[in-house]
């Protein structure tokens, strides 16, 4: 059975954070709130997330400040975030958002059906890329206990790996129709980390 991906919820405004678990509701997985930048950090330190919603302005640390801590640490860097905001700046708004290492950047009021989306995307690569550590974790098991890995296993590995690959290419297919550097760049990686791992399995077969 699959585990839920974990979605950060950072927003210091009790509503909006309702208004979010409302519209996230329907995507089936964990949602956990933090009512401050310092809130989220801690959650940070203890469990894995598949992508996180950050307000910017806040009261104490706001959203860059909390988004720059984020990217400082090695556990959480590779962790998408998409930074809500109600007040736009203009460019220099949105470019300090990149800057600060948000993969998308939404202006409130926002489309509910469009942030459902954006959000889905990343739980599927979040997924997809647990699957595959569990392949690779499975592999490496396997051969540092020095058994014979038969052609029944190694039969398994390939078929399960397979099936990432093709959910992997039909995400690839999805993005085609709405381009985002950000989500391509990330489809790219897991990508090439399926090869590799294709590859480590072709080279055990007698």
């Amino acid at each position: 059975m699959v585990q839920k991906a974990k979605i950060l919820l950072v927003d210091d405004r009790p509503e909006n954070l309702l208004a979010l678990e409302a519209i996230l509701s329907a995507l089936d997985q964990t949602l956990v709130r933090a009512a401050s930048g310092e809130e989220a950090l801690k959650a940070l330190l203890t469990d894995d997330f598949a992508v996180i919603l950050l307000d910017v302005q806040m009261p104490g640390m706001d959203g860059f400040e909390t988004a720059s801590h984020i990217k400082r640490r090695e556990r959480t860097r590779d962790i998408p975030i998409i930074f809500l905001t109600a007040i736009n700046h203009g460019p220099h708004h949105t470019f300090r958002g990149y800057a600060a290492g948000a993969v998308d950047y939404i202006s409130k009021p926002f489309d509910p059906w469009v942030l459902r989306a954006k959000v889905s995307v990343f739980v599927d690569l979040y997924v997809k890329n647990c699957q595959l550590k569990e392949q690779a974790a499975l592999l490496r098991l396997q051969l540092e206990a020095g058994e014979q890995l038969g052609g029944g296993l190694l039969g398994e590995l390939s078929a399960r790996l397979a099936s990432v690959e093709e959910q992997a290419e039909a995400l690839a297919k999805q993005l085609d129709d709405t381009p985002d550097a950000a989500l391509a760049a990330t489809v790219a990686h897991l990508e090439r980390r399926l090869t590799a791992l294709r590859q480590a399995l072709e080279a055990l077969k007698p």
